[in-house]
């Protein structure tokens, strides 16, 4: 999935889509207060403790602004940093690097801050199988980058989008008739149109879960809003005959809670949808 990512056409029109929102007809504040032919060195700061992620991204960017510049990566993707690093160094024309600041920035900090919140939850529960997972829960047009932040902090990828995974929620359940209507409607789908597509179920309770074990066809139950409690019996009804998924309002405080009833998965929305940015700052060497 994320093999050649910042070469890929995905992640170059992301990159030209925000460079051209910033850049307008032009960076006038370096226009209008630099020459043209000036060079610098500038450094970005790491002004807080966690996970680093969109190095590479940021090379691209800024040689997508100007081919000429150079960018020595100090810290690679994925490393834990503290305030006081440097993560990176860039060489070249002052007005190229001040072009592409804002925008290097926005995304290494937004990519960050999905890395280490994932990375702060993934090693709560380091001592049980549980595996986080991330949602559709993304900003438009970002989610390739959400989700390889995620992976960067150690959680899992659940579906994509709507097209890589039947996942029978709420909405579905009730418009179909009922679980047992809506897996098997789903079932046959899946036989006659996309063979191999994985059915998840979201259950409210656990009556729901015995009418998914009586119904079976799926390959994963979601337990959704359920108690740290409900979710050990449901993990014990299920008995391992589908992988298990929690979700639904799990917490900094409450997600071991949830690792120890021994569901195989937690999605946790909060990872993407409300991640604080990471500090950094990009300065020119004086």
């Amino acid at each position: 999935m994320y093999t050649n990512l910042w070469t890929s056409d995905e992640v170059l029109q992301i990159i030209r889509t925000a460079l051209a929102e910033d850049l307008g007809d032009g960076d006038h504040s370096s226009l209008s207060s630099i020459h043209a032919d000036k060079t610098s060195a500038a450094t970005m700061l790491v002004k807080a403790d966690g996970i680093l992620a969109g190095m590479e991204l940021a090379k691209a960017i800024f040689q997508e602004v100007d081919a000429e510049l150079l960018v020595e990566i100090l810290f690679v993707d994925g490393s834990a940093v503290s305030n006081g690093d440097k993560a990176l160094k860039v060489f070249g024309s002052t007005c190229s690097i001040l072009r592409s600041e804002r925008v290097v920035l926005n995304f290494a900090q937004h990519l960050s801050g999905i890395a280490t919140a994932t990375n702060q939850l993934t090693q709560k529960i380091s001592a049980y199988k549980t595996k986080i997972l991330d949602t559709r829960k993304t900003l438009p047009g970002l989610r390739l980058l959400e989700k390889w932040a995620a992976t960067v902090g150690g959680g899992q990828n659940h579906r994509f989008g709507l097209y890589d995974m039947i996942l029978l929620k709420d909405n579905h359940i009730d418009a179909a008739g009922g679980i047992e209507k809506a897996i098997v409607l789903a079932d046959e789908y899946v036989q006659a149109h996309k063979p191999g597509l994985i059915i998840e179920v979201e259950t409210r309770n656990l009556c729901e879960v015995e009418e998914v074990l009586r119904t079976g066809k799926v390959h994963r139950i979601m337990l959704d809003n359920f108690t740290p409690e409900n979710t050990a019996i449901a993990v014990k009804l299920i008995a391992g005959r589908f992988e298990t998924e929690a979700s639904g309002g799990i917490t900094q405080d409450t997600i071991v809670d949830y690792a120890k009833a021994g569901v195989d998965y937690i999605s946790v929305g909060a990872i993407t949808h409300s991640v604080k940015a990471f500090d950094l700052s990009l300065k020119i060497d004086k």
